[in-house]
């Protein structure tokens, strides 16, 4: 069957933004889930049948994060196994199930252990989620459609604090983690119906008959979604295979740059979403103002998701995510600084412009290093490894507001800022090394 290709095109971009649509709408749940902790933390310090301390309190959030580390570790090889869809389907559904867990948890040991099991859901869905909307971007457009399935991530960052300003004083801290629930009546029956397993992975995975089938039920080309050999990658590329592939050639180097960077960049962004309240309160705020900082910060990462997506893919992912990391030691730094209540929030909503997309970018330049039969692989090691940081960035918060010293927080996450710095300009420097020397090398930017 010939198919038109302005057609094909149009379907194909039809086909991009279902895609996104449903993605985005879990990665929304998954926002809400991951910063709803921040948003309630302040009355759950204050919950006398908890008995949470600030070092109880930064405990219990590096034990999410322990369980974003392992969910993001095991959902890239089970991704690039069993499929992008299931992946995704079955993490929304283990966070929610969490999350009800939470709001009924009798004792903090059970809250601590229902946030770990909500952390393997949460940790697996976004390096899948943006595997799977990176491979059915349209062309030249792989990092804004990354860039805009993160924007989900901040609105639900936006909606937790939010529902707090609505519903803590009336209803409690547990109400929000009810909430939390609902994704497995709303999310996990749409994505099971509307959508699509990986063109990528079907291809990688030699399953030519199924990706023709679903292409022809989309109105799309399969030669549209060809990034690697469909021959010979399917049953043969084991999970050590594809782990060593991210350590050949120039990968040897730029592999571990990226995972230092994603530790910077994660703990920046757990730390910071985590410990902001409580950090602003420390310094005078009332709870109020402290949870609309949270909010703005997160509005300032959908403005700044949206930049860094059309810049990145003009000059590349890689040096997007460098200067952005950059301006974000430049913000943190600022906000240790005493000013007036307006020039707070600019530096606030400033800061998220920066701080939320300059790690998207780093996933992304992770996918733009890898080809469709690994690149779940690549980028959930990428956030896998990021997650030592989700874990220390919290712990760290807690320690320093537990020794009354909350200032200091700002001046580690800024160090945390420059550290990431560093290790992308190692990525690029390799990357013009390596293009020089020869043609073979793996491009920074991916048209997928």
């Amino acid at each position: 069957m010939t198919i038109d290709h302005t057609g094909s095109d149009r379907a194909r971009t039809r086909l991009a933004l279902s895609v996104l649509a449903l993605c985005w709408f879990a990665i929304l749940c998954d926002g809400l889930d991951t910063f709803v902790y921040g948003a309630v933390l302040p009355r759950m310090l204050a919950d006398p049948t908890l008995g949470m301390g600030p070092g109880a309190a930064g405990t219990v959030g590096s034990v999410a994060t322990l369980g974003m580390l392992i969910g993001a570790l095991a959902a890239g090889p089970i991704a690039d196994r069993l499929g992008r869809r299931t992946a995704i389907v079955a993490g929304v559904a283990l966070f929610s199930i969490a999350s009800l867990a939470c709001a009924v948890a009798p004792s903090l040991e059970v809250f601590a252990a229902a946030r770990g099991v909500a952390g393997l859901g949460l940790g697996g869905l976004i390096p899948t989620a943006i595997s799977m909307v990176m491979e059915y971007a349209p062309r030249g457009r792989a990092n804004l459609m990354v860039a805009s399935l993160m924007t989900a991530h901040q609105a639900g960052g936006i909606l937790a604090p939010g529902l707090g300003m609505l519903f803590l004083d009336s209803r409690g801290w547990r109400f929000l983690f009810l909430l939390g629930g609902l994704p497995l009546i709303l999310a996990v029956p749409l994505m099971l119906k509307f959508l699509p397993e990986s063109m990528g992975y079907l291809l990688a995975r030699g399953r030519v008959a199924d990706a023709e089938a679903l292409a022809r039920s989309r109105g799309v080309a399969v030669t549209d979604f060809v990034t690697t050999p469909t021959g010979g990658g399917g049953t043969a590329s084991t999970t050590a295979h594809r782990i060593r592939r991210l350590f050949t050639g120039s990968r040897a180097i730029t592999t571990p740059a990226l995972w230092t960077a994603s530790f910077a960049g994660l703990l920046l962004v757990y730390g910071v979403a985590t410990w902001l309240p409580v950090m602003m309160r420390s310094t005078g705020y009332e709870l109020g103002s402290a949870l609309s900082f949270l909010l703005v910060i997160n509005l300032g990462g959908i403005v700044g998701m949206l930049i860094a997506g059309q810049v990145a893919d003009r000059v590349g992912p890689i040096p997007t995510a460098l200067v952005w990391f950059a301006l974000t030691a430049i913000g943190i730094t600022a906000l240790s600084v005493q000013m007036p209540l307006a020039a707070t929030y600019v530096v606030v909503f400033a800061t998220g412009v920066w701080l939320f997309s300059a790690q998207t970018m780093v996933y992304a330049g992770t996918a733009a290093h890898s080809e469709a039969d690994f690149r779940a692989t690549a980028v959930g090691l990428t956030s896998g490894i990021g997650r030592f940081g989700a874990v220390f960035g919290p712990w760290l918060g807690g320690v320093l507001i537990a020794s009354g010293t909350p200032r200091w927080g700002f001046g580690a996450f800024a160090v945390a800022a420059l550290l990431a710095v560093a290790a992308l300009l190692v990525v690029v420097v390799t990357d013009r090394v390596g293009s020089r020397a020869t043609t073979s090398s793996v491009p920074e930017r991916v048209s997928l």
